[in-house]
């Protein structure tokens, strides 16, 4: 067998071969036209044209780094995770904070909330945790989601984010108020990726090894405080340093000022689920502490900059549906129509075969390699023994099922068809978003108010921001009086 004669210092082809020159094209003679034998620039040009892939549909402005999770309380009594089962234990993490609305352009100081990707190297495979900066979110339901971003997006004809498209939605969707008045608030454009709290946001279930099922909601906290900018800040900022967040969280890691968080759970009883005053699988809501106290878990530190942001950041993959043993999906209805709606994106963006990407590698199977039985498609990569069956069962010692079910049954019961959420005796779409307002200062309700009229005002159709002021009022009388207020005065100017 031959022996490598190239070293690292010698530039190559993509097939290997030595590049003789790499600052001249090849020419039919001195100052002649290009010549299509030149494999060399025929190859650089080809792979520029192809360098980056379609930008994720939302959360495309993103920044990423690698870190660990260590446990520092017991929580056995509520899931089985082998990552969980230690105080002490560490599992190496991965984490991609984004913006959800703007394009990859976009700059990072904008009043958006912030994606908080957590993926979990464990030794039982990869758990993906799927959440943002916000504890609950616009909408309840996935059929609503491509309206909603669309909404938000871009407009197809003027090419910028319009206020009309943006409160038409919300006027249609009393259930955004409660995020509205998150957004809108204090905490809607965070000073850094470092100085925001993340959230699973969704109620996800946790089962026991004795098979006793809890649900649970997700809380990090983060141990450099909660820092936010105002709307005047966050414009300064964006013009200044559209990578503003990008910027602070590589130099803060370069330095060794390493960020991190600690995780808390709220705990629910699965028996405890069905009687609770509000649905507890409602994506639009939150479990009050009084009801359920954060009990501590771990702390996530982030230790180490990606390499190449688009091989790691950009190609990184996260999908709620990635579960491990001791966890797993609750009834929530965005919950589960993310768990198609991820991967699919991946599968679209990176390929079938993205989980071979190093990024997304589980790191609890020899070689990052995923046993089971998927060979073909775009990418897909060397390393399987050539004897090896490609379908199951077989009879060839090939990996064979666990048997064991990685959470507990879900309960269902009735008929088939679309259905509104069942009601609780609390939930309407209007009393936690006044609950959040009334806990805020004087001074913090404000500068709510002023940041929903700034862009209420905007809309050009008075039915959709009457619908809008109306949602204000069923929240809070006072709430919805100071921004109608407020709106009459901007509309005047």
């Amino acid at each position: 067998m031959s022996k490598p004669t190239l070293t690292a210092r010698f530039l190559t082809t993509e097939a290997g071969a030595p590049v003789a020159d790499n600052q001249n094209s090849a020419t039919a003679g001195v100052g002649g036209p290009l010549v299509l034998q030149d494999q060399h620039l025929l190859e650089k040009l080809a792979r520029f044209n192809r360098e980056r892939i379609p930008e994720r549909v939302v959360h495309a402005r993103g920044s990423g780094a690698y870190g660990y999770f260590e446990v520092t309380d017991d929580v056995t009594a509520f899931t089985r995770a082998d990552f969980l089962n230690t105080v002490g234990k560490r599992t190496e993490t991965f984490i991609r904070f984004s913006t959800v609305a703007d394009n990859l352009g976009g700059p990072d100081a904008a009043r958006d909330p912030r994606g908080f990707a957590l993926k979990f190297y464990t030794a039982e495979g990869n758990y993906d945790l799927v959440g943002n900066n916000t504890p609950v979110f616009f909408i309840k339901d996935p059929i609503k989601f491509p309206d909603f971003i669309h909404s938000q997006k871009r407009d197809p004809f003027t090419g910028r984010q319009e206020p009309d498209n943006v409160w038409d939605f919300w006027a249609h969707a009393p259930e955004a108020t409660h995020q509205i008045t998150w957004l809108m608030g204090d905490r809607g454009i965070p000073a850094s990726y470092r100085h925001m709290n993340g959230y699973g946001s969704h109620t996800y279930q946790w089962t026991n090894a004795e098979g006793e099922a809890f649900f649970v909601k997700y809380h990090f906290k983060t141990n450099q405080g909660i820092r936010s900018l105002s709307s005047e800040q966050g414009a300064e900022l964006a013009g200044k340093d559209p990578n503003s967040h990008q910027t602070d969280l590589l130099q803060s890691i370069e330095r060794g000022v390493y960020p991190s968080w600690t995780l808390y759970v709220q705990v629910m009883p699965a028996a405890e689920a069905a009687d609770y005053r509000f649905n507890p699988f409602d994506l639009t809501k939150v479990w009050p502490h009084a009801d359920y106290p954060l009990q501590r878990v771990g702390r996530l530190v982030l230790d180490r900059n990606p390499d190449n942001v688009f091989a790691e950041v950009e190609q990184s993959a996260f999908s709620p549906n990635n579960f491990v043993p001791g966890i797993g999906p609750s009834p929530d209805k965005m919950l589960q129509g993310r768990l198609f709606a991820y991967a699919d994106a991946h599968r679209y963006r990176l390929g079938v075969n993205h989980t071979q990407l190093p990024v997304n590698a589980p790191k609890a199977v020899s070689g990052g390699r995923a046993a089971n039985y998927g060979r073909d498609g775009l990418m897909a990569t060397n390393g399987y023994d050539r004897h090896a069956k490609n379908y199951e069962p077989n009879s060839y010692g090939g990996p064979v099922q666990t048997n064991e079910a990685l959470s507990a049954p879900l309960a269902v019961s009735g008929h088939t068809g679309t259905h509104e959420a069942p009601a609780h005796t609390k939930d309407d779409d209007f009393f936690q978003a006044g609950e959040l307002y009334r806990l805020m200062s004087e001074d913090e309700k404000k500068r709510l108010v002023d940041n929903i009229a700034g862009g209420l005002s905007q809309v050009g159709r008075d039915d959709v921001i009457e619908k809008n002021l109306a949602h204000f009022h069923a929240a809070d009388p006072d709430y919805g009086k100071r921004v109608e207020a407020r709106v009459h005065e901007l509309r005047e100017d």
